[in-house]
């Protein structure tokens, strides 16, 4: 399985990716952009089964990412680790699809719990 991990910090990234691992995870191929613009490009060449994006990033935001998604009818689970969580942001994430939100910090058992769902 192909995970997307979407965050402008690199350092957020790697806590990402490693919280992935250590949520029982291991084995499966992490990718990495810094933001939706440039996830968007990775999205179309790697075609990644799940994406793990933040909200807030420069150049095209998460939610805009989302967005850019579905107006070109690309249907991959998507959800959001972000700092922020508030009732405005779950509606919209939840409007255009997003099928969780994980709020930072996160621990291992909540990733694990986000995304059990989504890998076997």
């Amino acid at each position: 399985m192909k995970i997307l991990v979407v965050d402008d910090s690199r350092a957020m990234r790697r806590i990402v990716s490693r919280t992935i691992r250590q949520a029982g995870y291991e084995g499966h191929e992490i990718l990495e952009a810094e933001n939706g613009k440039e996830a968007l490009e990775v999205t179309k060449s790697q075609q990644p089964d799940l994406i793990l994006s933040d909200w807030h990033m420069p150049e095209m935001t998460g939610i805009e990412f989302l967005q850019a998604l579905n107006a070109e009818s690309i249907e991959i689970p998507f959800g959001f680790v972000t700092s922020e969580s508030t009732a405005e942001m779950v509606d919209a994430a939840t409007e255009a699809g997003a099928l969780f939100l994980l709020a930072k910090p996160f621990t291992a058992e909540d990733m694990a719990q986000v995304l059990g769902a989504f890998i076997a």
